[in-house]
């Protein structure tokens, strides 16, 4: 071969090589993140919603799924997202409602399945055991809780666990006021928040046995006298349990040891100098498990960030307005990039940018409408 040849085909293989290169990177786009949405209702036109974020486009819209169910304050899906799961927060001789629906996520549509009593007024809390064959409804004017067998969507009430006490205010803690039920990574207890009472009742589960729920033999978690027990969050490994103190704004990091549980640490989520009413909500562990988000109402109107110690200390990180009034709810997306919190009261939903490294909220711009919402639920 003439060395001109050879010259000549070596810069024509330099420049196919160069030219893949340089072109250009395939356009990257970010993923519409979908989520059910539970409200108060103050109409027939009402009900559960469907929220959907557009990051590429900055975009948030919302639509009525049902309407006509009455304050479905807490909806939850089951993993295929073929049923959906939701109470009506109201009252009655036999206590409030809670509903299943048959859920088609091509057209984004809810057919109603079955309707039963929950035993207890005012239903706030449904969690499904990791075989989603439980259903647990917590009620909380009705300080007690129900559990229900779920066969294709339909309900069969098994059991009414009813709390009794009180704790030391007597507006509030007059009686046991159940606010969340939530089941413990190992699948063998249940954890129940009760604001009235100012426990972490813990209960031992058998999905087989006719009465699944029975006391555990370590017995309840007695929270600090007028706290007030909400929601809270295990630890995927199964300890710590992160607890919202309601009525004192705080943040309680709990340990769990083969059932038995004992207080770590106890954090504010207001600064020193902070002054006015307070009700703190709702407890998030964002996906990667390095930080816990909290909201706060009142006059606050703040989600506080904390970062997660290797032996599940807490450490403030920051606090931020979330851009409305009675913040109740939020919801991290499962990549763990945005964060979108529910102002009840001024009925707006704000999105936050997360900064996955500090764990930081910042303010996208995007911002939406809808009737008191109070509860997110991710959809994939």
């Amino acid at each position: 071969m003439r060395k001109s040849t050879f010259i000549l085909l070596l810069l024509i293989s330099m420049f196919m090589v160069f030219s893949c290169d340089e072109s250009p990177d395939e356009e990257k786009i970010e993923p519409v993140y979908s989520f059910l949405l539970g409200a108060y209702t103050d109409s027939e036109e009402q009900g559960i919603g469907l929220l959907t974020f557009n990051p590429d486009k900055n975009i948030l819209q919302t639509q009525i799924l049902a309407a006509g169910v009455s304050n479905p304050s807490f909806v939850v899906s089951n993993r295929a997202q073929t049923l959906v799961f939701a109470v009506e927060e109201t009252g009655g001789e036999k206590g409030g409602k809670v509903k299943s629906f048959k859920f088609d996520r091509q057209t984004n549509t809810l057919e109603l399945l079955d309707t039963k009593d929950t035993f207890g007024d005012h239903p706030c809390y449904l969690s499904l055991d990791a075989n989603e064959e439980i259903l647990v409804v917590g009620n909380y004017s009705g300080g007690s809780f129900s559990a229900y067998k779920v066969k294709d969507g339909y309900l069969t009430h098994v059991q009414t666990y009813q709390h009794e006490g009180q704790s030391i205010d007597p507006n509030r803690q007059e009686k046991a006021h159940v606010h969340s039920t939530v089941f413990h990574p190992n699948g063998k207890q249940l954890l129940v928040g009760d604001l009235g009472t100012d426990k972490i009742h813990l209960y031992d589960f058998n999905p087989t046995f006719a009465v699944p729920f029975n006391n555990a033999e370590n017995g309840d978690l007695e929270i600090a006298a007028g706290s007030g027990p909400r929601h809270l969050a295990v630890h995927p490994s199964g300890s710590p349990v992160y607890l919202i103190h309601e009525m004192t704004a705080e943040l309680g990091v709990y340990q769990y040891v083969e059932g038995k549980m004992s207080k770590i640490q106890v954090l504010p989520l207001t600064g020193e100098d902070f002054k006015g009413n307070v009700g703190a909500a709702e407890v998030r562990i964002s996906p990667d498990t390095k930080f816990v988000y909290a909201s706060n109402r009142g006059d606050a109107n703040e989600i506080t960030v904390f970062e997660i110690g290797k032996t599940g200390e807490l450490t403030f990180v920051e606090r931020v307005k979330t851009g409305g009034e009675n913040p109740r709810n939020f919801v991290i997306t499962s990549d763990g990039k945005y964060l979108l919190a529910g102002n009840q009261s001024s009925g707006t939903i704000v999105v936050f940018e997360r900064n996955l490294k500090t764990g930081k909220l910042k303010q996208t711009g995007a911002e939406t409408k809808f009737h008191k919402p109070v509860y997110f639920y991710g959809l994939d």
